[in-house]
């Protein structure tokens, strides 16, 4: 089945890019970024920029905001069984020359994840000179790194 990704949670004065793979079913039912309770990337953003953890996605998105960081997946559409990046085939990316040329104050791109980075680098052409890193993923079949050493690498879209 064709499955498809968000529009980017972002406005033009954007420092730092997050980008997933495609959002999972969870997800994609709650038409919600990291809507699986059991992904940590809301509780590392919350915990990182010291606010009061919140379930409601307004005030997720709000944290995003605030802080300069757009949120989005390398991935726009894909056929998929199930919310595993190992099952996706058939991918397409979304246009990032179009999305560097309305976010011209991006910095940082922060893949959640080496997936995130692979497809970014198959598929992206259009590379700006800005600073690149992969970050552990939040989702919870990570489970090599504990909270707080997630927490420590994810510090790093603070810097910006």
């Amino acid at each position: 089945m064709k499955i498809f990704s968000f529009p980017p949670i972002s406005t033009t004065n954007a420092k730092v890019l997050i980008l997933g793979t495609m959002p999972g079913e969870r997800s994609l039912k709650l038409n919600q970024y990291y809507g699986h309770g059991g992904n940590s990337f809301w509780k590392l953003i919350f915990s990182i920029f010291d606010r009061p953890f919140s379930a409601d996605y307004e005030k997720r998105e709000g944290v995003l905001l605030e802080n300069n960081i757009a949120l989005w997946d390398v991935l726009m559409a894909c056929e998929r069984e199930g919310s595993a990046d190992s099952a996706i085939v058939l991918e397409e990316s979304n246009d990032f020359k179009l999305f560097f040329s309305f976010h011209p104050t991006i910095k940082l791109i922060a893949f959640n994840g080496q997936n995130a980075e692979a497809y970014f680098n198959r598929y992206c052409k259009y590379k700006p000179e800005i600073q690149f890193i992969t970050l552990p993923s939040t989702s919870p079949a990570n489970t090599w790194k504990s909270f707080e050493e997630k927490k420590e690498e994810w510090s790093k879209i603070k810097l910006v």
